[in-house]
């Protein structure tokens, strides 16, 4: 097939979106498929153009077999509501004159993937044109999630506006997928034909991370922390909708809990405040995120995994970084409220507290550190889980498989 994605995020962006579309871009080269990509230059997630790229030039490489469209974007060097549609809207108008150059194409395939929704209706427009097939990808309700965190109010004319809007674009594609299955649901309740829905969820490659012992590990070492001590890992994305600052808090009241240490791992917008409010604190150790190679190492350095996310975001997001923490066969301890899926799938891997609530994260922290065989048996459960629901080739197989209904 000739398969044309259209995304903003893309690699060799090292976590989130730009990752799971650059192995999908990659494996479905793999598989035989002649696959385009529109995209933007790597930002994500230090908000900022990686070099050697520019946010100003249009530029087409080929990266492991795939023809890549980078277009040009703002990137804001501090990101907020307004500042974000900015720059989300900026690859929209810039990606839409290199959409329209693929129509020579001919592709059989076009996937959108969200966000940005703005970007959508030019992808749905170019399949239409070009007589291919339609399908729309949700990885991150952004008005939803917008409206949760506060950045606009959900009742305001403007927003009952842009969800009508939303609801127009999602109808113009032939599929609608997400990676969970209560964003899925959300999708019917928006609009969408049950018939039209899919689940296609994010994945992990269980034969780049799987279960190491601590023991010797590198990354303890170089850290200074001794084998007999509990290493407490988050390792991602530091932005505004992870609600990383519980960590800090849990940090300062285990001070004196010299077995217990917090480790810290990634960029992002929120970070620089992450590491004022850790001052002082010995417990508490931050790290640059780290390359892909190394990435099975650091999630193995961990005895416990920890996933803050604010309070409304629990159901908008399924955070990939979730998936990489359960196949190292290590506990999870999550904030997220009951009947949300994070909930739901933690629970089945590990801890779910409610958001905002540091004396549970805490309680919950203790009783997995007192218990290495607790840790065990629960980390078993987590990589059994991982195998059944969400290796690579399970997913990508059934992926092809809806394609191949669709066409």
């Amino acid at each position: 097939m000739k398969i044309l994605i259209h995304g903003l995020n893309f690699s060799p962006e090292l976590i989130g979106i730009g990752k799971y579309t650059g192995e999908l871009a990659a494996w479905l080269v793999q598989a035989g498929h002649d696959v385009h990509i529109v995209t933007a230059p790597p930002y994500y997630p230090e908000w900022k153009v990686q070099q050697p790229y520019s946010g100003w030039k249009y530029k087409k490489e080929n990266w492991q077999g795939v023809q890549v469209i980078r277009c040009p974007l703002w990137v804001p060097r501090n990101p907020t509501g307004i500042t974000r549609i900015i720059h989300l809207f900026s690859f929209a108008v810039s990606s839409f004159f290199a959409m329209i150059n693929q129509i020579k194409f001919k592709p059989d395939v076009v996937i959108s993937i969200v966000p940005t929704l703005f970007a959508a209706s030019t992808s749905a427009w170019v399949a239409r044109r070009s007589k291919a097939i339609s399908w729309l990808h949700i990885q991150d309700f952004e008005l939803d999630a917008a409206a949760n965190l506060g950045m606009v109010h959900s009742k305001n004319f403007l927003m009952r506006l842009a969800i009508q809007w939303e609801k127009s674009v999602f109808l113009r594609f032939d599929r609608v997928s997400s990676i969970s299955t209560q964003m899925v649901n959300r999708l019917i309740s928006k609009g969408v034909p049950k018939e039209r829905t899919a689940l296609f969820p994010n994945w992990v490659d269980t034969q780049s991370i799987y279960p190491l012992p601590t023991r010797d590990n590198p990354y303890r070492s170089t850290l200074g922390i001794s084998d007999d001590q509990i290493v407490v890992l988050y390792s991602g994305n530091m932005g505004a909708k992870q609600g990383l600052g519980i960590i800090v808090d849990a940090a300062k009241q285990l001070k004196d809990q010299s077995k217990i240490v917090f480790v810290l791992c990634g960029n992002g917008s929120a970070r620089s405040d992450l590491e004022k409010s850790a001052s002082g604190l010995l417990n508490i150790k931050f790290l640059d995120l780290q390359p892909p190679e190394q990435l099975n190492l650091l999630l193995n350095a961990a005895d416990i995994h920890i996933l803050p996310q604010q309070a409304g975001a629990a159901d908008l997001v399924m955070p990939s970084k979730l998936l990489g923490m359960l196949a190292s066969g290590r506990p999870v301890i999550a904030t997220a409220n009951p009947g949300t899926e994070l909930a739901y799938v933690v629970s089945q891997a590990g801890i779910a507290v409610p958001p905002d609530n540091v004396d549970a994260v805490i309680t919950a922290i203790l009783n997995f550190s007192e218990s290495s065989e607790l840790r065990k048996q629960v980390g078993d459960q987590s990589v059994e889980l991982v195998k059944i629901k969400w290796s690579k080739e399970k997913v990508f197989t059934n992926f092809l498989v809806g394609l191949g209904d669709l066409l």
